[in-house]
């Protein structure tokens, strides 16, 4: 009998946001494509449902993979602020017996960067909806050694089994009840003792990865029996593989394994009998310098290295990480070296089960090499980071950070493969085997894992411009479709800041970062006067590392630049040179008016300063009872209009930060935004991520902070949204808002009309004041009910939504949901169903993507309806399983 701990964690269900008493109104997002972005350290095949893919990032959760259009669909997206922390996967699992099964193991940091502790999620259908079990320590999706594993797993004989890897000495794990609860394996003997840097004063180097992969043996038991050979890697330089061959009762470390090195995976091909692991000198992914690849013959216990380039050559400069089988022909196994920054990422491929090698590209005459494949980025042209290398490098690279590389097990001509920035991938692999050059292309589209530090979208030009942390960022002149470059002259690694000229829009100004021992004679200060398309450097004072914020005044006469850890500066003109600005800290935050070409404003330690001459100096303003340390913008078209985000809540100046007023019923706020005034109205529309009535959510006022509706949903929080954030002033209600880690989303209206009639104050009033219908309680059919809620209500219309819940005791795969109007309500726009009408009888059948429901689960859809007379709600719903 497998010995466990005491310890039984409980499942939760997954609580989204409490319900808020403020308006909502309907929105339709998308994020602007950029295609990749951040390092996805983890692809996962499922191994009996073809083309059931999943990915796994560090920062930006999880996707599915959608074959008919070749794009990656997210499913974390329902995660807020409460719980940003699940946006880092440390491992995903897919159920090879139920496949609409999936798990991920969430949490970001293991110090104390992240307040809570990790948890394990899973869903019974692919990921659209998920529960929610919480650990009680903390997991590591972003810390080191996020690239070995995975370390979840399902068993593939008995899959109400699971396993989990856990790290920092919480050793393995066990579920036995489809992950809902779990216990500690107590005779599981080594958690690892690994670290990058023990003595680490931070926590993050110090961080042990722990128990790192789960292996089965499914021919050790038959289906429908526990799985009894199992292997296990741990990140242990003397002790790295375990196995049990008793379900999990007993383990033992497998004799005469390889010492020295840590098994980032461990592969098993069941038809031969090998298990292979491909081992590195450090945990990763930026390092790593030797490691070796390693066959065992289960059927004997014999170890054979099998290394396309041994760990004793002087030719190894590299540790191996990604490593496949194919599953269609199991002699032929791939691995990648886990870091080979120069001059490339090697793939090795072997036919003959690791007895020889090929290599994806060769050495010729130095600095000339040979390349089995060719690279076709012209989906993604920005992956050659604007850089113009010299042999032996090449751009794009093939590669870097390639912890997971992963063929097809349906398919030995498809291959994918994880990087630093985006997925690669080919569709004509075995092209390899024959002599000839197989095709690389980007398959990323649809992931978005960019960190999105600020954006601006001026009232002319380019749609959106961005600021993006690693690879820089991006002038959007087409919001679904991806630029041909990132910024160049000069490239930053991450922009910090950018702003725009409002009476010239033409001229942009941007600050960022980049290793300076790189480029000793580059600036951390670029400008553009042709709305970003192009850019040139300015000077920069001595001492700066790092691009702070920058601001632009208001015709582009002049700019202010505070650097970080430097004294700010005044240019006037593009950067030829610099003069200090006296009266404002070190890193304040700096902005312009929108209006006055020589007033820009600091906001630093709960202090407003502001300049009229153009930045040379500031003086701090009487205004008291602000927040430490925040984000503000003035408003477009009117000097002195300011709005200050921050801890306590939400503040407005119109008198240049002479004073603040608190708005009312807002408890926090992140940053604020404005976008195109509503029609009839003379205010821009404010855009907020802020907390209301408990809610923390993405917001939106048409009337100068006097009302608010939320414009997102429970389904779509992304995390901590809200670093970045800006309104169209050319399209009304279209909000740009920036995540960290799930790229940048835009928003639209797809709710009714919105007039509203200005007053002779800035404040416009709503001519309609929205009203909420009864809740009419459900009627329940067989196996499923309905509950109808009336969520805004305006003259001649109304916005209503349907909960739909499983009420029976089996999961339904389908439901459709009936009722009949007591007036002459037409539904005009609906979503997350399929609506038909037919006069007054309404029917309501699921989407794709939401019908199958587990018992006690829930979901809904919404809709706008039109209506003349009185508008009563239906008086009976009638909701029918399929």
């Amino acid at each position: 009998m497998l010995t466990t701990a005491v310890v039984l964690l409980v499942a939760a269900v997954v609580r989204m946001s409490p319900v808020s008493a403020v308006a909502s109104d309907p929105y339709a997002y998308k994020n602007v494509r950029i295609d990749g972005g951040g390092f996805v350290p983890g692809i996962i095949f499922n191994q009996t449902e073809k083309n059931l893919i999943y990915a796994r990032t560090d920062i930006g959760g999880a996707y599915r993979w959608n074959q008919s259009t070749k794009s990656w669909t997210p499913l974390l997206d329902w995660v807020g602020w409460d719980k940003w922390g699940y946006n880092g996967v440390i491992s995903l699992a897919t159920d090879p017996v139920q496949t609409n099964r999936v798990y991920a193991a969430v949490g970001m940091y293991t110090n104390s960067w992240d307040p809570n502790n990790g948890a394990i999620l899973r869903s019974t259908d692919k990921g659209d909806n998920w529960q929610v079990t919480p650990l009680p320590f903390k997991l590591g999706g972003n810390m080191p050694g996020r690239g070995m594993g995975e370390a979840l797993s399902v068993d593939p004989n008995n899959n109400s089994v699971l396993y989990l890897g856990t790290p920092n000495g919480n050793g393995l794990w066990r579920s036995t009840d489809y992950g809902a609860t779990w216990a500690k394996v107590a005779s599981f003997p080594n958690p690892g003792n690994y670290a990058q840097d023990p003595n680490d004063p931070n926590g993050y180097l110090s961080h042990k990865p722990g128990v790192v992969w789960v292996t089965y043996d499914p021919r050790s038991s038959a289906k429908g029996t526990t799985t009894k050979t199992i292997y296990v890697g741990v990140a242990d330089k003397e002790n790295s593989v375990y196995r049990t061959t008793d379900a999990g009762a007993t383990w033992s470390r497998v004799a005469g394994q390889p010492t020295g090195y840590l098994a980032h995976k461990g592969v098993l091909d069941t038809v031969n009998g090998y298990l292979y692991i491909a081992t590195s000198d450090t945990g990763g992914p930026y390092d790593g310098a030797k490691g070796d690849v390693w066959r065992y013959a289960t059927a004997t216990g014999t170890w054979t290295q099998i290394s396309p380039v041994p760990s004793a050559s002087s030719d190894d400069y590299f540790g191996y990480s990604g490593l496949t089988i194919d599953r269609q022909k199991p002699g032929t196994i791939m691995v990648a070296t886990q870091i080979s920054w120069w001059p490339d990422v090697i793939f090795f491929r072997s036919t003959d089960s690791g007895a020889t090698w090929t290599r994806v590209w060769d050495w010729t005459s130095y600095p000339n090499r040979s390349f089995r494949y060719k690279q076709d980025i012209t989906e993604n042209p920005w992956l050659t980071f604007g850089s113009n290398p010299q042999p032996p490098e090449v751009t794009p690279k093939l590669g870097w950070m390639t912890e997971s590389l992963e063929i097809d097990p349906f398919d030995s001509n498809r291959m994918m493969y994880g990087t630093g920035a985006t997925i690669y991938g080919t569709e004509n692999l075995a092209q390899w085997d024959a002599g000839a050059q197989f095709t690389i292309k980007p398959m990323a589209k649809g992931l978005e894992e960019t960190a999105v530090l600020d954006l601006i979208s001026p009232p002319s030009g380019a749609s959106l411009v961005s600021a993006l942390g690693d690879i820089g960022g991006f002038r959007h002149t087409n919001l679904d479709a991806v630029p041909s470059m990132m910024f160049t002259a000069p490239v930053f690694t991450s922009t910090t800041s950018l702003d725009y000229a409002e009476k010239s829009p033409s001229i942009m100004v941007r600050a960022g970062n980049f290793t300076d021992a790189d480029r000793p004679n580059d600036s951390h200060v670029a400008f553009s006067t042709d709305g970003g398309a192009n850019w040139f450097q300015g000077t920069e004072p001595g001492g700066i590392n790092e691009g702070g914020t920058v601001a632009a005044a208001a015709d582009g006469s002049r700019f202010v630049w505070a650097p970080k850890g430097v004294t700010p500066v005044y240019s006037v003109g593009y950067g030829n040179s610099w003069q200090q600005a006296s009266g404002l800290p070190t890193d304040a935050v700096v902005e312009s008016d929108r209006v006055n070409a020589s007033k820009f404003y600091g906001f630093s330690g709960g202090r407003l300063y502001v300049s009229t001459n153009g930045g040379a100096t500031f003086t701090a303003t009487a205004a008291t009872g602000l927040p430490t340390s925040g984000k503000f913008k003035a408003v477009p078209g009117k000097e002195g209009d300011l709005w200050l985000a921050g801890d306590g809540g939400l503040w407005h100046s119109t008198n240049s930060g002479a004073s603040f007023t608190k708005v009312s019923g807002i408890t926090k706020s992140v940053n604020v935004g404005f976008g195109k005034a509503a029609p009839g109205g003379t205010y821009m529309a404010i855009f907020a991520v802020a907390t209301i009535d408990g809610v923390t959510g993405l917001y939106r006022s048409d009337d100068a902070g006097a009302s608010w509706v939320r414009i997102n949903d429970d389904k779509h929080q992304w995390g901590n949204m809200g670093e970045a954030l800006t309104g169209d002033p050319r399209v009304y209600g279209r909000v740009y808002v920036g995540t960290n880690g799930r790229g940048i989303l835009y928003g639209d209206r797809t709710g009714p009309p919105v007039t509203v009639t200005p007053t002779v104050t800035p404040t416009v009033t709503p001519t309609v004041t929205p009203t909420v219908t009864p809740t009419v309680m459900p009627t329940t059919g067989s196996g499923c009910s309905a509950t109808y809620k009336g969520t805004n209500e305006w003259s001649g219309g109304f916005q209503a939504e349907v909960t739909v819940k499983n009420t029976g005791t089996a999961q339904i795969s389908g439901w459709k949901v009936t009722w009949t109007w007591a007036g002459d309500q037409k539904i005009s726009q609906l979503w997350s169903g399929t609506p038909t009408q037919t006069g007054a009888n309404v029917s309501v059948a699921n989407a794709g993507y939401n019908g199958t429901l587990a018992p006690n689960a829930t979901t809904s859809f919404g809709f706008t309806a039109s209506y003349t007379g009185t508008n009563t709600p239906p008086a009976t719903l009638t909701c029918t399983p399929a």
